[in-house]
């Protein structure tokens, strides 16, 4: 390493001779470290995740991938159930709705266990705190709609009155609450992948948000204005397409190391 050393000339006290004075500075690694500390956070490596995170992490491929076969299954056997008009919730409603509605809850819990473990796989950054958050309260939404029963509604079960309940406007409340939560996590999500020059991913996160939010849309209209319209297969649109992108979200998560700040 080349001499760095910096001369300084200093004043006596009156009548005393000048004097200088010879400052070795720091060695190159400990400036650079100094420097860093004041530059903004950097992300890098820690290495491998624990076996803990993983596991929570492979509940978020689990959960949306069993909501899915499950609800296409029992919408296909279901007597006197259409699944091109009813919503898959009216499944938990009729003949073996204890089906459906353990798989709600089963999927919610799963759902839950993702976010928790999303938050050591994101550790910092944009999104790491919120995107948990939001998918958190996403798998709550699960949980709650099991043992709150919708109302009957398009013809399912047959012959059921479909007068609004309480327990029935709390379902459909917490269904706007399921898919608006869901689609403000693909664009919180986007703007972190955007932010890490994941731009591929970014614009896969804004359209799977457009079309869970379109989709929830577009079921509510045709459930309400479109007689005998295809408002399941609508619903049944949003809820694979955004079932795809919790599972894609989490084997990204678990194929990568985990992230620290570098001080």
């Amino acid at each position: 390493m080349t001499d760095r050393s910096i001369v300084v000339f200093t004043s006596g006290a009156v009548g005393e001779p000048n004097a200088t004075r010879t400052l070795t500075p720091i060695d190159d690694e400990r400036t650079r470290v100094v420097t860093d500390t004041l530059s903004p956070a950097k992300l890098q490596s820690t290495g491998e995740q624990s076996a803990a995170t993983r596991l929570l992490l492979a509940c978020g491929i689990i959960a949306p991938l069993l909501n899915i076969v499950v609800v296409l299954v029992l919408g296909a056997i279901r007597p006197d159930y259409n699944a091109w008009v009813v919503p898959d919730s009216n499944l938990e409603l009729g003949p073996g709705g204890w089906m459906q509605i353990t798989n709600y809850i089963v999927t919610g819990a799963l759902l839950l266990a993702f976010a928790v473990g999303m938050r050591p796989a994101l550790r910092t950054g944009r999104g790491s705190t919120w995107g948990p958050i939001l998918l958190g309260i996403y798998g709550f939404t699960f949980v709650a709609i099991g043992p709150i029963l919708p109302d009957p509604s398009l013809g399912y079960p047959p012959g059921a009155s479909e007068a609004l309940t309480i327990h029935g406007a709390i379902h459909i409340l917490l269904g706007l609450v399921q898919f608006t939560s869901l689609t403000t996590a693909c664009f919180v999500l986007a703007r972190r992948d955007e932010a890490l020059e994941s731009r591929g991913w970014s614009r896969y996160s804004v359209a799977t948000g457009l079309l869970v939010a379109t989709s929830y849309v577009a079921f509510v209209l045709t459930a309400k204005l479109v007689d005998g319209g295809p408002a399941g297969l609508i619903e049944r649109i949003g809820i694979i397409a955004g079932g795809i992108w919790v599972a894609l979200l989490a084997i990204r998560l678990m194929s990568r190391p985990v992230p620290r700040v570098a001080v």
